[in-house]
C-alpha cells in the first residue's frame, strides 16, 4: 500500500513539474527577442527626415513629452544621428541626442539607439537592438518602432497628424504583436503644428 502511495505521489510531482516546466516555456516562448517580426527591409536613405510621435507607451523619460518629433539624420561613418525633441506641459523645449547603429545589415530594420546621458553609458547598447520597425508603409509615411521586450513603442508619422484608419491599423497590429496598446498614450497635436 505504501509503495502505491509512493508511487502516486512520484507520479503527482513528476506530472506537477512537468506541467510548470511546460507553462514556463510557453512564457518564455512569448516574451524571445526573435519572436517579433520587423519588416522585411529598410531604407535607411529614405528612412532618414522628420518623424512625428503619434502614440507611444508610457516611457519615463517622455513622462512630461507632448508633442514629440525625431529627426534622423545620415552620418559619414555609416551611424544615424538622432535628434529627439519635444514640448513639455509646461511650455519648455527638452532635446536629446543619440547614435542609432544597424544590428541586422540584412534587413536595416533592426538598430541599436544610445543617447548621450548617464543611463546610456551606465548600461551600454544591446547587441540585439532595441529600435525594431516592427511596420513602414511602403512610401515611408508612417512608422511602427518597438523594443523588443514589448514594454516601449511608437507610432509615427511624417505628418503632425495621421488619419483614424491608419492610427486603428497600427494600433491592432501592436496588439497583435503582444504590445498593451491599451495603454497608448496618443499625441494630441494642434492641427497648425
Amino acid at each position: 500500500m505504501r509503495a502505491v502511495a509512493n508511487g502516486l505521489q512520484g507520479s503527482s510531482r513528476a506530472l506537477a513539474t512537468s506541467a510548470l516546466c511546460l507553462l514556463l516555456s510557453a512564457c518564455a516562448g512569448m516574451d524571445r527577442k526573435d519572436t517579433l517580426p520587423t519588416v522585411d527591409s529598410v531604407d535607411l536613405a529614405r528612412y532618414t527626415g522628420t518623424w512625428y510621435e503619434i502614440a507611444r507607451l508610457p516611457m519615463y523619460f517622455q513622462r512630461h513629452c507632448q508633442h514629440s518629433k525625431t529627426e534622423y539624420t545620415s552620418r559619414p561613418d555609416g551611424t544615424i544621428g538622432v535628434h529627439n525633441e519635444c514640448t513639455t506641459e509646461r511650455g519648455r523645449v527638452e532635446r536629446a541626442e543619440g547614435v542609432a547603429t544597424v544590428v541586422d545589415a540584412t534587413t536595416n530594420a533592426r538598430l541599436t539607439v544610445v543617447f548621450d546621458n548617464f543611463f546610456a553609458r551606465l548600461f551600454g547598447p544591446s547587441r540585439e537592438g532595441n529600435y525594431w520597425i516592427l511596420d513602414l508603409d511602403p512610401e515611408y509615411r508612417t512608422a511602427m518602432v518597438g523594443t523588443p521586450d514589448r514594454r516601449f513603442l511608437w507610432i509615427l508619422s511624417r505628418t503632425p497628424q495621421l488619419d483614424e484608419a491608419s492610427y486603428q491599423r497600427l494600433v491592432e497590429k501592436a496588439r497583435q504583436l503582444g504590445y498593451p496598446a491599451s495603454e497608448f498614450i496618443r499625441d494630441r497635436r494642434p492641427a497648425s503644428s
